[in-house]
């Protein structure tokens, strides 16, 4: 069954038009991604389909009774208020109070256990998780999420994957998280120079997809090419020779002449530009760093290898953003010293970004960094530059308030790159780029001649580039060798391995007065079985409303089955507090919390 349907959709942003006639259309059940380069019109259809803006033309329809819930890039809360009564605003008033320990399990899984905290005093990532939960506690036939990744660590994003994989509704989200495309998507929607082009499947059936669509249409030019020159020969010998033939080749040769040519796809183009670095590189001796008491780094050492490609993870707040501070001079340790090798030349992409005039036009800004720049190819100009980094002629002029989020991280990303750094400092670099920014990024950083350092929560990009994992943990740094699949096998396997008992060994030495926490016999059971019995009740409700569908002129019938449609919901919605409070108690049990 169609939920939701927009059937030539248009919309134009200052000039720029972002949705050209284009048709999407949601089934029951759709888990669909939304990928496409910054500024192509991703957030813009979210938008539409949530019915948080208009398109300039087309039609959205909605069956009728649909429930939509809507996480838009920055989440829209009062200014003041507790977090708690923010994520439960939007239900109805008879559901608050059934939600309230469903929002708290979701709050408490993203990292937040303050309810009453006020929302002002809310960090960006903090809202943001706080948004996410707002999202999934509202009851829901379609879940729309704009980047739902950004800004959350590495822990939450996974945490955040298993609810969505539970959720039985459809999705459609826009994400740049690859892995989160490839296990949560049945479906890849692109939008491109306007049109959206669909492919059934996860991430990479899309890039193979990709693939053969972008060779079926330089196939179809090559043809129309050859078919052209061998008719405009034709064309050339003459009026005597033209009257010979047929008036319908002399339209077809006009139609070739006049055909819409495929622009070529357009590839960002990143060159590995970086000056010389000596011997003294930065040496990290014996630091510490607390903040307000809390201890974030404790008696590091560390000597940063030419050729370093380091990727630091850690829940928000422990301390990564503060470490890359510290080496940066912007932050002084509490102890310990960090020096800094005399040919070092450090780039610094930092989370926040760096302030833009927003009337300053976008070359105007790269030409504040060098107006050329020396790469492996030879002198290369600042307007030549934005053009490797999808800055067309026209884009270039334009002024930097007129450019997407995505667009802005870019063009900060270019200027960095500009320093032509030896050392490459990354803050959350892949927070709001797209999927072609980051995968030239990343074969970027595999050429790079110099040392990579980078704070991310994107699996995919930690997978690609990092060689060693730094994680941030109870105010101190745990290495491990690999990239980050290799640092997850090994850390879980560190948090599960139990202390071997040893033979006599007394129980005094282990008593702690505490008894690991587990299912007692009764909520063992019902946790095996709460999912079928969730699921059977969704089954009744689904065959009560075709009952009522097929008694719509029994009045007597249609009120008994209206009654039985209630109470199998309230039913269901009692069984899915009993889920989120079974799944919880399950979690805290698989980390052996104490009790």
């Amino acid at each position: 069954m169609i939920l939701l349907s927009a059937n030539n959709i248009s919309k134009t942003y200052m000039e720029r038009k972002v949705l050209d006639d284009v048709s999407f259309f949601l089934n029951e059940g759709d888990k669909v991604g939304i990928v496409g380069i910054n500024g192509t019109g991703k957030s813009t259809l979210l938008k539409i389909l949530a019915g948080a803006e208009y398109p300039d033309g087309g039609t959205i329809t909605r069956t009728n009774g649909i429930r939509i819930s809507y996480l838009p890039q920055i989440p829209e809360f009062d200014d003041h208020g507790s977090i708690l009564e923010q994520v439960l605003a939007h239900l109805p008033a008879d559901l608050m109070e059934s939600k309230e320990f469903e929002a708290k399990s979701i709050l408490g899984k993203m990292g937040i256990t303050d309810y009453d905290k006020d929302i002002s005093t809310l960090s960006g990532g903090e809202k943001r998780r706080a948004g996410i939960a707002a999202a999934l506690v509202q009851p829901s036939d379609v879940l729309l999420l704009d980047e739902p990744t950004n800004h959350i660590d590495n822990e939450t994003a996974q945490l955040l994957e298993d609810l969505l994989m539970k959720y039985r509704g459809a999705i459609v989200m826009v994400t740049h998280d690859r892995y989160f495309l490839n296990k949560i998507c049945r479906k890849i929607v692109e939008v491109d120079k306007g049109k959206i082009y669909s492919c059934d499947g996860g991430y990479s059936d899309y890039l193979v997809y990709k693939a053969q669509r972008e060779a079926d249409i330089e196939a179809t030019e090559r043809k129309n090419r050859s078919v052209y020159r061998r008719e405009l020969e034709w064309i050339k010998r003459g009026p005597r020779a033209r009257g010979t033939k047929s008036k319908d080749r002399i339209e077809r040769f006009k139609a070739l002449e006049n055909r819409e040519i495929p622009v070529e796809a357009e590839k960002l183009q990143l060159q590995s530009v970086s000056s010389h670095l000596g011997k003294k590189t930065i040496e990290i001796e014996n630091i510490s760093k607390s903040i307000s008491g809390k201890p974030l780094i404790t008696d590091f050492s560390y000597i940063i290898s030419r050729d370093a490609r380091i990727g630091i993870v850690g829940h928000n707040g422990a301390g990564k953003s503060t470490f890359l501070k510290m080496i940066m001079g912007q932050l002084t340790p509490d102890s310990g010293n960090i020096v800094i090798g005399d040919t070092v030349n450090i780039g610094y992409f930092s989370q926040e970004c760096e302030s833009m005039d927003p009337n300053m036009r976008v070359i105007e800004y790269i030409r504040e960094t060098a107006d050329r720049i020396q790469t492996p190819d030879g002198t290369v100009t600042a307007s030549q530059m934005l053009e490797r980094f999808l800055f067309n002629s026209e884009l270039q002029w334009n002024r930097i308030e007129k450019l997407s989020g995505g667009e802005r991280k870019r063009l900060y990303l270019l200027k960095v790159l500009m320093e032509a750094p030896n050392i490459l400092l990354l803050d959350e670099p892949t927070n709001d780029l797209d999927i072609a920014t980051l995968t030239i990024l990343e074969d970027y950083l595999e050429n790079f001649n110099g040392a990579v350092v980078a704070v991310s929560h994107d699996r995919y990009f930690l997978d690609r580039m990092a060689t060693e994992i730094f994680e941030f943990r109870d105010g101190m740094c745990n290495r491990y060798n690999g990239n980050y699949t290799d640092y997850a096998q090994q850390a879980l396997k560190s948090v599960s391995a139990e202390k071997p008992k040893q033979k006599g060994e007394k129980k005094e030495r282990t008593y702690t007065g505490k008894t690991r926490l587990k299912f007692s016999f009764k909520e063992q059971r019902e946790y095996d079985t709460i999912d079928n019995d969730i699921a059977q009740l969704e089954q009744q409700i689904a065959d009560t409303e075709k009952e009522i569908s097929a008694n719509s002129a029994d009045y007597v019938k249609l009120q008994e089955l209206s009654d039985k449609k209630e109470e199998l919901e309230n039913t269901l919605a009692e069984k899915m507090d009993r889920w989120v409070y079974l799944n919880d108690l399950a979690e805290r049990i698989a980390r052996g919390e104490m009790v």
